[in-house]
């Protein structure tokens, strides 16, 4: 019998390392991997009780994504996991032609015949809320930023890909999928146990396809996470759609204490690969270039031309190592003043994997070259181009940073990135002073 209790895969990198995180600290050994891993792969790591998948289906068209989930979400499956989880960012940003989260659901409900599908995509931890459908997010994860509606989000509502133009996620989701949703609203997530289990009985007699959960706070997550683990078993796992909050939930659930003692220690150096459009990343950079940081601008404008890439990657990657043998922490980045809307035209929907697998190149160029402890890759849709660029083929937490961004260890063999410690961090994550935590640790 499996000792797993939960797979998962992510729809980037950033956000697989985030339901990583909140596994591990609820006492749940985890490890994520690049590729579904087979049962032969699982041997090497024993006593695992969850794995993830740190997939890019966040940036695909629907025929793509469908191509690439039904033989993972397949390999999961048979991995006998009583939860299979398709983690998406807890900014739900998607849209009928790219990162279709109801593509997703059309495709597993054909895999996993279960009751419903539990959609859950408050992350209170993370500054993420769901009330009566509708979805808010702090502008700057970890941050005293304003809550703001999803629709009216300086950042999210502008997201040069998905702009997400509509808080309420039942009528977003409705443009990608035609099957019912229901909603499982906060006054019934607040009701005693035994009513709430009630309440979600008559939902689901109803036969909706989907039921979204509200919550607002994690002992509201515990609840649900209690919730859906009665719906789930090895012979038929419950199939569940949602950010890190389905991580927090069914993990609060399962252990009532987190884990204690796990620290960063501080590092000499810092090598960060960025290709984040975020105006949070934007303010980092700009704080981290202030404190000392040198600046490597990698040519997106010639990345995005495509005649000689590679002079751009050569240029970078040189400069990045002159840096790097003084003594100084290096940026590497494709952009510091958002999303250009040129760049953007000519790479259609490629910008991700283009400027993303470049920037890993560079990365790893550079670390083939100097020996550096520890690396940041910042942008959720570029990171994981990123990652398969340096070799990751899995990752295992060290230990928390900043929430949604845990420091971690690389498995990358036949590659310089091997056993470096590594942190992906989405475009929304952390404080303007973020890459000097990184830096120093915890």
């Amino acid at each position: 019998m499996s000792k797993l209790r939960l797979t998962f895969y992510g729809d980037d990198f950033t956000g697989s390392t985030d339901a990583l995180e909140q596994l591990a600290s609820h006492g749940i050994h985890a490890m994520l991997f690049i590729e579904p891993p087979t049962p032969a792969k699982l041997k090497k790591f024993p006593n695992l009780q969850a794995v993830g998948v740190a997939g890019m289906t966040r940036a695909m068209t629907p025929k793509a994504m469908e191509k690439e989930l039904r033989p993972a979400l397949k390999k999961l499956k048979a991995l006998g996991a009583r939860h299979v989880h398709y983690k998406v960012c807890s900014t739900f940003d998607s849209s009928p032609t790219i990162g279709s989260i109801g593509r997703v659901i059309d495709v597993a409900t054909e895999i996993f015949p279960a009751p419903f599908v539990p959609l859950l995509v408050a992350a209170p931890a993370l500054g993420r809320f769901t009330i009566f459908g509708n979805h808010f997010a702090r502008f700057g994860i970890g941050s005293n930023g304003t809550i703001h509606r999803l629709d009216r989000h300086p950042s999210i509502s502008r997201h040069p890909i998905t702009p997400m133009g509509e808080a309420d996620l039942r009528l977003h989701l409705a443009k990608q999928t035609k099957k019912k949703i229901a909603l499982f609203d906060i006054l019934k997530v607040a009701l005693p146990e035994k009513e709430a289990r009630a309440a979600l009985e008559k939902i689901v007699a109803d036969k909706p396809a989907v039921v979204l959960f509200d919550a607002i706070d994690e002992a509201q997550l515990s609840r649900i996470g209690g919730l859906l683990d009665e719906y789930a078993s090895a012979k038929q796992p419950l199939f569940s759609v949602g950010s890190s909050g389905i991580e927090m939930a069914l993990g609060a659930h399962w252990a009532k204490t987190r884990l204690a003692g796990m620290l960063a220690s501080p590092v000499k150096q810092l090598l960060v690969g960025s290709g984040s459009c975020s105006p949070v990343t934007e303010k980092q950079i700009a704080w981290a270039l202030q404190n000392g940081f040198a600046e490597v601008s990698l040519d997106a404008g010639t990345l995005a031309a495509g005649k000689n890439p590679a002079t751009a990657i050569t240029r970078a990657t040189e400069a990045a190592i002159n840096f790097l043998a003084l003594g100084r922490s290096v940026i590497i980045h494709t952009t510091r003043s958002g999303a250009d809307k040129h760049i953007a035209a000519k790479l259609k929907n490629n910008s991700a994997k283009i400027l993303g697998a470049a920037l890993g190149e560079v990365l790893r160029g550079a670390l083939a070259r100097m020996k550096v402890r520890r690396l940041c890759v910042a942008g959720g849709d570029t990171s994981s181009f990123a990652a398969r660029a340096l070799g990751v083929e899995a990752l295992e937490m060290i230990a928390p940073l900043t929430p949604g961004a845990p420091l971690c260890r690389a498995h990358a063999p036949n590659s310089p990135a091997d056993q470096m410690e590594i942190v992906f961090k989405g475009g929304q994550v952390g404080a303007e002073n973020y890459f000097e935590t990184v830096l120093k640790g915890k």
